[in-house]
């Protein structure tokens, strides 16, 4: 039998009963529709995620206290560390120990509310160099001024608030030269951020930035910094100095066992790495999950042909009278599963990316963030395949049996 007229036969079959047909490939419709969509929510994730750790620079090297973490449970082991304080910030800043090192600006994180005349709001407090914030990039201040070196030296109780931050305190006042209020010390705002697209990791305009050492003195009460952000003076010269602030450290802590580190060092192609490795592990394990409902829809497959089987038995003794072998027969039903189960597929894929450029159009205007919709092409090609088989899988069992009936017992069935 010509395989050209296998498939006008297969597809014949198919056409005959279109609604029978279309609940068939439910299952490998839903099944794919849900890997396209998750694949492309996940790439569209990674892209904005990675394009924001890259808008830090690859310069851009961040030292902790602390062992590094390997679990849920060593990061409040990591944030209550007090391993890097002031004689360490010093020691960084002689270029004899880290000749490459440009800028750098101790982090201070404070867990407290501010309040403006009787409103209350609980933004993200940071201790911080307000010139190292701003040359992050993406972050523009919208009027009044920054502080400088001289009022991080004298513990000056001043503070630059995002644009959120200013909304829920001041409402269409002009917060500039206001007094706020964190944990009983009142701050006078010198500065304003620019509102931006609420980002994945920072959040500019939910920010109140004040100088590290005035957060230490009135607001946590502890000598030690969180983190120190460190610039590197180009991206080449990051691996050498990630190895001069590794053998400072050592050389001030005495260690000489690498094991015993009481600190931790991260670049950006580092978190890069990192970040699309799990967010890659969790797209695959979403979709796996998704998978399911490709083997409930080869399930329904496999019943729907042993239906058809049993319906077109005359059909198949009156083929093998003429002259079909068994090979033909098992053809013709083979070709009809796989023609059902790529139907299937073709309407998944169409569904997802329609769904998925949805999806990202909601997330751009719901998060405030340009997320980026990505056609799967990879899932696409999974898809497919996977419907391929499905179709092969699940139909072998029905065209073997259809392949085996007797052509005499066949013509005489009714």
């Amino acid at each position: 039998m010509k395989l050209q007229f296998t498939l006008h036969t297969a597809n014949r079959a198919i056409r005959a009963n279109k609604v029978r047909s279309g609940l068939t490939v439910l299952g490998i419709v839903i099944g794919i529709t849900a890997i396209m969509l998750i694949v492309s929510i996940g790439e569209g994730a990674q892209s904005l995620i990675l394009g924001q750790i890259e808008g830090l620079g690859a310069e851009t090297i961040v030292l902790r206290p602390g062992r590094e973490p390997k679990g849920p449970t060593d990061f409040a082991q990591t944030l209550f560390s007090d391993s890097i304080k002031t004689r360490e910030l010093e020691a960084l800043k002689r270029k004899e120990n880290v000749p490459d090192i440009v800028e750098m600006a101790p982090v201070v994180f404070v867990s407290e509310s501010v309040s403006y005349q009787g409103e209350t709001f609980r933004p993200s407090i940071i201790g911080w160099v307000a010139e190292f914030m701003l040359s992050m990039g993406n972050i523009t201040l919208e009027r009044g001024t920054i502080f400088d070196e001289t009022d991080i030296r004298q513990d000056a109780a001043v503070a630059i608030i995002g644009a959120k931050v200013a909304e829920e305190l001041f409402g269409a006042e002009d917060p500039i030269g206001k007094a706020i209020r964190i944990k009983d010390k009142n701050f006078r705002v010198i500065g304003l951020l620019e509102e931006k697209g609420a980002g994945t990791f920072f959040n500019s305009n939910n920010l109140v930035v004040i100088p590290y050492t005035t957060a230490q003195s009135y607001l946590t009460g502890t000598n030690h910094f969180q983190e120190i952000m460190i610039r590197a003076s180009s991206p080449e010269t990051v691996l050498r100095t990630v190895a001069d602030i590794e053998t400072t450290m050592r050389d001030l802590h005495n260690i000489s066992d690498i094991t015993k580190d009481d600190f931790y060092i991260e670049t950006q192609q580092g978190v890069i790495e990192q970040v699309g490795t799990i967010l890659t592990a969790l797209t695959a394990f979403l979709s796996a999950v998704s998978a399911i409902a490709l083997v409930v829809g080869g399930i329904g497959v496999m019943n729907v042909m042993l239906v058809s089987v049993t319906e077109r038995t005359k059909e198949i003794g009156l083929r093998k009278a003429l002259g079909a072998k068994n090979r033909d027969i098992m053809a013709q039903f083979l070709f009809e599963a796989v023609l059902l189960t790529l139907f299937g597929g073709f309407i998944g894929i169409s569904l997802g990316a329609l769904f998925g450029y949805i999806a990202s159009i909601g997330l751009s205007q719901g998060l405030g963030v340009e997320w980026e919709f990505t056609f799967p092409w990879k899932a696409m090609l999974v898809g497919l395949s996977v419907s391929a088989v499905v179709g092969l899988v699940f139909g072998i069992y029905p065209a073997r049996k259809a392949s085996r009936k007797s052509p005499i017992e066949a013509l005489r069935y009714e």
